[in-house]
């Protein structure tokens, strides 16, 4: 993020963001998000730490352009059809930001760790309520709606990720939720029969359709939202898709 780069005067530049960026990318996809540390960093690109300085402060201006790099990854413009039904460009949206995160498990992590509001994560915000406004709702309701579906997804990744074995490639998704199911299955019946009896269900919590499932009850409830407002206003409330 340009705004957290700061250069010092008098330092040597043997670097340049793009190449403390790229080292960083591969120290997470390889060793996780803990080893993205200024000094992980210059270890990697065979520098002293003090060149990586010379671009960040500390290594919380790295993890918050690091996010910033992740997020940009994202093509909005692939959600601006407006001739598409609203929830089903907010799935487009969700499915690809799930897909970047899971694809490198440490990086929810990164976008975890401060606050999300540089311009990718603003733009990520922008498109949200742009679609969200094709919609139907309001303003406020539009802009809380917005956190809320970005809190269900951030939410549902961690805890997806949270049981990856990481670093290192991620299994395929049925490996995965094989692996719950058996832990699952070990689960005592008779201390938790609940949970022993919704073993299968549970497994699958880390699934695409799991994903699905919990942002269509979320969408769900935002047509009903825009369906009271829409009685309210009619005038100013069309809806859409």
């Amino acid at each position: 993020m340009t705004a957290e780069v700061r250069r010092v005067r008098g330092r040597r530049r043997i670097l340049d963001e793009e190449q403390i960026l790229e080292a960083a990318l591969s120290l997470l996809a390889s060793r996780g998000a803990d080893s993205v540390s200024v000094r992980g960093i210059a270890s990697r690109v065979g520098v002293a730490p003090n060149a990586v300085y010379t671009y960040f402060p500390d290594k919380a201006s790295v993890v918050r352009a690091l996010a910033e790099r992740i997020l940009g990854e994202v093509d909005h413009g692939a959600f601006d059809d407006r001739d598409l039904p609203w929830r089903e460009r907010i799935h487009a949206l969700a499915a690809d930001l799930r897909a970047r995160l899971i694809a490198r498990p440490g990086a929810i992590d990164l976008l975890l760790a401060g606050p999300l509001d540089g311009p990718n994560a603003l733009a990520l915000v922008e498109t949200l309520l742009a679609i969200l406004a094709d919609a139907g709702l309001s303003p406020d309701d539009a802009a809380r709606a917005s956190h809320l579906l970005i809190v269900h997804s951030l939410g549902s990744i961690a805890l997806e990720v949270a049981e990856l074995d990481r670093p290192g490639p991620v299994l395929p998704e049925e490996q995965r939720v094989l692996r719950r199911q058996a832990a699952l299955r070990a689960v005592p019946a008779d201390r938790y029969p609940r949970t022993a009896s919704a073993a299968d269900v549970m497994a699958g919590f880390i699934t695409t359709e799991q994903f699905t499932w919990g942002l269509d009850r979320v969408l769900d409830g935002l047509s009903v939202q825009r369906s009271s407002e829409a009685k309210q206003h009619p005038s100013d409330h069309p809806l859409r898709g």
